[in-house]
């Protein structure tokens, strides 16, 4: 439990801070709207391929929102000296991540909930179905997890905004292929193969967010 009270002291700390300043995700509101309706108006979704147009147009808004998100969170605290206070707490290391993670998911699924209405009205797809937003969490969970570590590391250097999406894209790659997958047989009410990839994602999520737990600390240390 003292543990538990720690991961949520750190989020609390962290979404006071956004509703103080409102910095983060109301740039990454503004990034995912801006994402989905362009895609709408770029791409032809009369037809068949609505669904799969629809379902990268849908993860590219989330993704980048979700980098932006990430990359200006820590940057912002490493500026202000918040997060070397922090890690000098009398905290577990490993700790401190899963109340970043935490708090990170929060903020991506706060976009998410008001980009998803928009969405399906303008590309006139199903999106009020269980299973995508089980795809949604994990896809959510699988991102949030690789960013909050590779955001750290980011911003220890000069070129942070273009680190964080060096570092983060070739190892969440499977993340963001099962993802799109997933989506599309949702949308396109094809569910024969479906539970091959969500599987597959909730894989990568256990492997990813373990491997970041038990690395994090050496991350923090450099």
């Amino acid at each position: 439990m003292r543990n538990l009270d720690k991961i949520l002291a750190i989020v609390w700390k962290d979404l006071l801070t956004e509703v103080r300043s409102r910095e983060l995700v109301v740039g990454m509101l503004v990034f995912a709207m801006l994402t989905i309706v362009t895609f709408n108006f770029a791409f032809d979704l009369t037809g068949v391929e609505r669904a799969p147009s629809g379902a990268g147009a849908l993860w590219v808004a989330f993704i980048f929102a979700s980098l932006l998100g990430l990359g200006r969170a820590v940057a912002l605290e490493r500026d202000k000296g918040s997060f070397d206070g922090l890690l000098l707490a009398p905290v577990d290391r490993g700790m401190i991540y899963l109340g970043k993670l935490l708090g990170n998911v929060i903020f991506i699924v706060a976009v998410q909930l008001v980009t998803i209405p928009v969405f399906g009205a303008l590309y006139d797809l199903p999106v009020y179905q269980p299973m995508l937003f089980v795809v949604l969490f994990l896809g959510t969970l699988g991102i949030a997890g690789l960013g909050t570590l590779f955001s750290v590391m980011a911003a220890s250097t000069r070129a942070r905004e273009v680190m964080l999406p060096v570092l983060l894209f070739p190892v969440a790659l499977p993340v963001v292929i099962s993802t799109v997958r997933a989506t599309t047989l949702i949308l396109t009410d094809r569910t024969d193969a479906l539970m091959q990839w969500v599987n597959l994602l909730a894989a990568f999520d256990v492997i990813f967010l373990t491997i970041a737990f038990l690395v994090f600390d050496r991350v923090v240390e450099d």
